[in-house]
């Protein structure tokens, strides 16, 4: 998958987590060894996205690694508040 694929992926994973999809932003920064996301959703969906203990975040993260796999990059997700 290319950073493109990767984006879209999170972009679709966001929006079926939220309940405010049309406030979701992506900003996609590159280095060579990661791509790097930085997440940005409605204040009142900052935990959802995160969940309970981080389990949700982790499994996005999970997610995204296997899927960019490929590229043999690594995925980094970081999530604004």
């Amino acid at each position: 998958m290319s950073s493109d694929q990767i984006r879209e992926l999170l972009t679709t994973i966001a929006k079926n987590l939220v309940d405010q999809p049309d406030q979701i932003s992506i900003n996609e920064l590159h280095s060579d060894q990661a791509f790097i996301f930085e997440l940005s959703v409605a204040k009142s969906d900052v935990g959802k996205v995160i969940g309970r203990g981080g389990k949700t975040a982790m499994a996005i993260r999970s997610i995204l690694e296997a899927a960019s796999g490929k590229y043999k990059r690594r995925v980094i997700l970081e999530i604004l508040e």
